[in-house]
C-alpha cells in the first residue's frame, strides 16, 4: 500500500496579488506529487495554495483555529476545527512529511521553528531567513522560485535529499 505524503503550505493571511499566484502555483504543485496539501485554511497564501491543489484535482485539508470546521475557505475539501487559535500551528507542523513557507509573517516563523524542532524539512519562497544560536544557517531549503519548489519537494519526498 502506498502511504499518502502530505505537504503543509504556510503563509500569511493578508497578502498581495504576487503572492497569491505564488502560493496558488505551489498547491497545484502539492496537487501534482500526489500529496495531500495541509494549510491553516483561511484566507491569503491558505486560501491561494487549496485553491491551486483543487484546480489540479488535489486534496486540501484545513486546520482550522476555530470551533467550525465549515468555516475555511471555499477551496477546502476537509476543514479540522481545532478551537486553537495560532496553537493550531503545531497540529499542522506534526501533520506534515514537508512543509512549503511561502512568505509568511510571525505565526509562519512559528511553524516553520515548530517543523524543524519535529525534524520535518522546510523549504522557504521568499520567506524568513533563519540563523541558528551559533550563527549558521538553519537547515531551510531555500527556493527562488515554484520551479524550484517542485524539485526540491519531489526529491524530498522521495527521500533524495
Amino acid at each position: 500500500m502506498v502511504q499518502q505524503k502530505y505537504v503543509g503550505v504556510i503563509g500569511a493571511a493578508e497578502c498581495g496579488v504576487d503572492v497569491v499566484a505564488l502560493a496558488e502555483e505551489v498547491g497545484n504543485v502539492v496537487a501534482k506529487s500526489g500529496s495531500v496539501l495541509v494549510c491553516g485554511g483561511r484566507s491569503g497564501v491558505m486560501e491561494a495554495a487549496a485553491k491551486g491543489a483543487r484546480d489540479a484535482g488535489g486534496i486540501a485539508i484545513g486546520i482550522l483555529p476555530g470551533d467550525d470546521p465549515r468555516s475555511g475557505n471555499s477551496y477546502i475539501n476537509f476543514g479540522i476545527a481545532t478551537g486553537m487559535g495560532d496553537a493550531r500551528n503545531v497540529i499542522i507542523a506534526r501533520t506534515c512529511d514537508v512543509l512549503v513557507a511561502v512568505t509568511g509573517s510571525y505565526g509562519t516563523l512559528s511553524e516553520i521553528g515548530l517543523a524543524m524542532k519535529m525534524g520535518k524539512p522546510v523549504i522557504g519562497l521568499k520567506t524568513w531567513s533563519c540563523i541558528d544560536y551559533c550563527g549558521q544557517p538553519a537547515a531551510l531549503h531555500a527556493a527562488e522560485d515554484v520551479a524550484d519548489v517542485e524539485e526540491i519537494l519531489n526529491k524530498l519526498l522521495n527521500n533524495n535529499e
